[in-house]
């Protein structure tokens, strides 16, 4: 399987770099999570859209989140969640696509001006939320 997304391009962050804030991964159990992401969810929603997807935020260590302002409980600190946008589509066909791909979500959010989606191993619940 040829897979789009690489584990370097979800805990890149030009804020990390921007406040030199270290944002690698500190536990094995955190790039499981984004394997697990990549496999289960960004990789077969790129190759159902068929149109890249632009990850605008991964993983995020403690000192990164608080830097966004991100809630402490953020799935991002886990390596469970992404932020994404998807070329040449609206952020509502965005949502939409995730919907009809059958991929399977713990949350899907509209933010604003990007799609949030997270995955656990087990208890996924499907939840789409507008923010």
């Amino acid at each position: 399987m040829k897979l789009n997304f690489t584990i370097s391009e979800l805990i890149k962050s030009d804020v990390a770099t921007k406040s030199k804030i270290n944002n690698i991964p500190q536990s094995a159990d955190i790039i499981d999570n984004l394997l697990l992401l990549i496999l289960n969810v960004l990789q077969p929603l790129r190759n159902y859209v068929g149109r890249p997807v632009i990850i605008t935020s991964g993983y995020r260590s403690t000192a990164l989140n608080k830097k966004v302002g991100g809630v402490a409980n953020s799935q991002h600190l886990t390596g469970q969640a992404a932020d994404f946008v998807i070329q040449g589509l609206t952020i509502e066909e965005g949502i939409r696509a995730v919907k009809n791909s059958g991929v399977e979500f713990d949350q899907l959010i509209h933010e604003g001006t990007w799609i949030h989606i997270s995955y656990k191993k087990t208890g996924n619940r499907k939840q789409i939320l507008y923010l």
